[in-house]
């Protein structure tokens, strides 16, 4: 299974770019929608982890980590991907006014 440790890799880079492409904002609604970003990319890290950590060693535990770590992941995806709808609405509503 190559596919999990790749997306572990890229959801990693991606995070730390929607991270330090905060710093460059001076906008806090452009800010927020790129947190909201690094918030659905940290949940997909959490997520893969987890899965491919199970695959991995296939105990367990590992099972029982893997289930808190899926249960996390999806609560960072979720709230995130909720963020950004909202965040993305009031954009569009600053941008039409």
């Amino acid at each position: 299974m190559i596919v999990f440790p790749i997306v572990i890799i890229l959801s990693i880079i991606i995070y730390v770019y929607y991270k330090f492409s905060l710093l460059r904002e001076s906008d806090p609604l452009i800010q927020e929608i790129k947190n909201a970003k690094a918030r659905i990319v940290l949940g997909i890290f959490m997520s893969m982890f987890g899965i491919n950590q199970y695959l991995f060693y296939q105990t367990q535990i590992a099972l029982f980590i893997t289930i808190i770590f899926l249960f996390f992941g999806i609560v960072q995806g979720y709230g995130g991907i909720k963020r950004y709808l909202h965040y993305k609405k009031e954009l569009r509503k600053r941008n039409d006014s």
